[in-house]
């Protein structure tokens, strides 16, 4: 299996999309497909597309927020790709374009019950639990990491 991360392109939009949907509603609410939509309208230089052989199969965003933290957002993988490796491969990607920013020391992402532990495995550590905060049964867990 040979991945690829490499910069988003409005092409890719509809296949992101796609792949978002097949996560909804295990890890993703129905409605945030509407920020993702938002998301890739207003920040695209910020985001990335995974392929596998050439094939969409996710994608993740990561952006220096205005009080200096570095968030990686919009993480999702195609079901049938989990636990390959991918999720490990796109956060260390973005850490490693985050970190080129001197100014940038902790690391964050908001997440879900569904996925904390996933970042908890790379060294983030869980700072903030609010529950049913993206719908009802799917709590926000806000996990940091510092440089």
């Amino acid at each position: 299996m040979s991945h690829s991360i490499r910069p988003y392109k409005p092409a890719d939009r509809a296949k992101l999309i796609e792949v978002f949907m097949l996560n909804v509603p295990k890890h993703f609410d129905p409605k945030e497909v509407n920020d993702l939509e938002g998301y890739l309208d207003k920040l695209p230089e910020t985001y990335y597309t995974i392929e596998v052989d050439g094939t969409i199969v996710g994608g993740v965003g990561c952006v220096v927020e205005q009080d200096l933290s570095g968030s990686i957002t919009w993480i999702f993988m195609h079901p049938d790709y989990a636990g390959q490796g991918l999720g490990r491969a796109a956060v260390e990607h973005c850490l490693s374009i985050l970190k080129n920013d001197e100014r940038v020391n902790v690391f964050k992402a908001r997440t879900s019950q569904t996925a904390y532990r996933f970042f908890e495995k790379m060294g983030f550590q869980v700072k903030a639990i609010q529950k049913d905060y993206w719908a009802e049964g799917l709590d926000l867990y806000v996990v940091e990491m510092g440089r």
